[in-house]
């Protein structure tokens, strides 16, 4: 018996701003699949607009297991995860043992798949678009429970915010420049 996908499947479960009073939860599923949306529209954007050649598929599905290891370890937040660099690297070694063990739950004919997702390589260009869609997807969170008076998110919302602006990315600043505020605007402003 294989536990992979219903292990999986608990990412809807974990919490990923719990130290942090939100109004409107998030768990790993809904923010993974948004993260997903990001990095596919910065692929697109990329290969559209400036003549870049990202796999978009190749995006979408990598964004979409990019937090699969916190299955079992839970979120820790950017603040302690990056503290310093014995914290960040013990929890990096963390992650690499919790991908071993959903990899473990596989047939040993689907391990090689969804390695390569899982345990992909981080300097790949696609890879790179994923860690900045995760970026923007953590400022649309800000942005969210801002706009409904949640101060608890502004010193966050500035440093990311801070720190998209710095990225060399074509892609990042055209995301920003034309679809960042519609996140801040109400369902009848849309219109």
């Amino acid at each position: 018996m294989y536990g992979f996908f219903a292990y999986l499947d608990r990412m809807k479960y974990i919490n990923r701003w719990a130290l942090m009073r939100s109004t409107e939860r998030e768990n790993i599923m809904e923010h993974s699949a948004q993260v997903a949306i990001i990095a596919h529209a910065l692929a697109v954007i990329g290969n559209v607009y400036y003549g870049k050649n990202y796999d978009e598929n190749k995006v979408a599905t990598l964004a979409l297991f990019h937090e699969t290891s916190e299955v079992i370890t839970g979120d820790l937040p950017t603040p302690v995860k990056y503290y310093n660099p014995a914290i960040r690297d013990a929890y990096k070694a963390v992650e690499e043992v919790a991908n071993d063990k959903l990899l473990g739950m596989l047939p040993d004919e689907m391990k090689g798949v969804y390695g390569k997702l899982i345990k992909c390589d981080k300097t790949c260009e696609e890879s790179k678009l994923v860690k900045h869609a995760d970026r923007i997807a953590a400022y649309v969170k800000c942005l969210t429970e801002l706009k409904v008076s949640n101060g608890e998110f502004k010193k966050a919302k500035n440093a990311i915010e801070k720190e998209l602006h710095a990225l060399d990315s074509e892609e990042v600043k055209y995301f920003l420049d034309n679809f960042i505020k519609p996140y801040t605007l109400t369902l009848d402003e849309l219109e």
